[in-house]
């Protein structure tokens, strides 16, 4: 049986390594840019590369780069406050194309920015009301959510990713742009690349369409615990606090993604990323 043909639009920090995993692994991948000097380093790579911008009107061959079975959707919104407008715009474009192609599933990356912060623990269900969001963006992803997860032509599996760390992301690179660790006491919900990866590929491999799954790490340091574990592994002299910490929080729950998936992180503690 052949493997089926995976088109993911937005081949930036994430989809780029993510293509090329899939790649090795015997798929044939058509990949996105918005920036037409990116195609050939696109093509270097071995993906099918596409430039595609969806905006006032759609820019690019959407049709030809939606001639696949699964639809891996990774373009984030923006923090604006026309986020939301501007986000669903986007996606109603893309809707409008994939009902008229061969796509069955789409995966739709998102974010637990679309939860409120409950003071505690959260899990999917959380996240009802694209009002109570924590941001802008996170309003814009949970309505967005709700889009795609509505059609009847294709089946969408969601994950929401919490905070991004890894190649290019190490804690020592925003350290160096603060004064201060604001909200010390802060539990963190953090996910490696490397982890981000290996769930979209073992979603595609066991198919588990029509899910929504949180994606975070089972650790969660305090913010000031993994900037001072960072500050001490470079050398640098750590920062001071601010802040009583007092901010209602909310610390993110993947049970569900370990139990139904049977994943086990690669990286399940933060501080030890921190460390590198």
């Amino acid at each position: 049986m052949s493997k089926a043909r995976i088109s993911i639009l937005g081949c930036g920090w994430l989809g780029l390594p993510l293509a090329q995993q899939l790649i090795g692994n015997g798929y044939r991948v058509k990949g996105s840019t918005t920036r037409t000097d990116k195609l050939d380093a696109l093509r270097k790579t071995g993906i099918e590369p596409y430039r595609i911008v969806l905006g006032d009107q759609a820019e690019g061959d959407l049709k030809g780069f939606l001639e696949s079975d699964i639809l891996v959707v990774d373009i984030p919104p923006g923090h604006g406050e026309d986020a939301v407008e501007h986000h669903v715009e986007q996606v109603s474009q893309l809707i409008d194309a994939l009902v008229d192609s061969p796509v069955r599933h789409v995966l739709f990356v998102s974010s637990t920015s679309v939860y409120p912060a409950l003071g505690r623990e959260v899990t999917e269900q959380d996240a009802s009301d694209p009002e109570t969001a924590d941001s802008p963006a996170g309003r814009a992803l949970l309505y967005v959510e709700e889009m795609l997860r509505s059609e009847s032509g294709f089946s969408t599996t969601v994950v929401r990713f919490s905070g991004l760390i890894g190649p290019g992301r190490n804690p020592i690179n925003f350290l160096q742009r603060m004064k201060e660790i604001a909200d010390p006491d802060q539990p963190m919900n953090l996910i490696h690349q490397d982890d981000c990866v290996c769930i979209i590929k073992e979603i595609i491999r066991r198919e588990s369409w029509g899910e929504v799954f949180n994606a975070s790490s089972p650790g969660h340091p305090t913010r000031k615990e993994f900037y001072r574990v960072a500050a001490e592994s470079h050398g640098v002299e750590p920062l001071p606090s601010a802040g009583s910490g007092g901010r209602p929080f909310k610390i993110v729950n993947s049970a569900k993604l370990e139990k139904l998936l049977g994943y086990r992180f690669r990286h399940p503690d933060p501080l030890a990323v921190a460390r590198e």
